[in-house]
């Protein structure tokens, strides 16, 4: 059976999320999380943060596969056009934007909660998805493996130290403006 680039991609993509979200509701992973990250934004910012690297290095790797001829990998292609996976980022980016624009993540519902983790989980996806292909809107030619390739892994770091930042930088950030009143 011969599965197209388009399928491989959207199932490894709903098999991670499907998994990040399996660990984050089924396991004691999931509970240390929610007992030593607090909710909004942190926890966001967190499996954002997760999701983003995760996603990054999976593309990487099919990116490479497909190269190297490597498993039923293929490009994904629509009347004989190559479709970047930064398409399917920014699709994924404007959906999320649209969910959290119409609050269908507010509340503390189960849904509610099981759509505040998905959408944050996508919107790393999607991050990582768009970002990974940064040089390509930057140059506006495919330059994945060449030299100027290294744009997007610096927009890939810079982008995910922003989100690191927000998560394990927030602690510290309180406390120092806290330790400022105090002066």
């Amino acid at each position: 059976m011969h599965l197209t680039g388009a399928w491989i991609l959207l199932i490894f993509t709903v098999t991670a999320l499907a998994a990040m979200l399996i660990l984050l509701h089924l396991t004691s992973l999931g509970h240390i999380i929610h007992d030593n990250i607090p909710d909004r934004p942190r926890r966001r910012m967190f499996l954002a943060w997760v999701s983003f690297f995760i996603t990054f290095l999976g593309v990487r790797l099919l990116v490479w596969c497909i190269v190297h001829d490597i498993g039923p990998f293929h490009w994904v292609t629509m009347g004989g056009r190559h479709i970047h996976h930064l398409v399917w980022g920014i699709l994924m980016l404007l959906g999320v934007g649209y969910a959290w624009l119409a609050e269908w993540d507010h509340g503390v519902t189960p849904a509610n909660i099981f759509v505040a983790r998905l959408l944050a989980l996508l919107y790393g996806a999607g991050a990582a998805l768009t970002l990974d292909e940064f040089a390509l809107w930057f140059n506006l030619e495919d330059v994945y493996w060449a030299k100027q390739g290294r744009e997007s892994i610096d927009a890939v770091i810079l982008f995910g130290s922003l989100l690191a930042i927000a998560v394990w930088g927030a602690p510290l950030f309180a406390k120092m403006a806290k330790f400022g009143r105090k002066i």
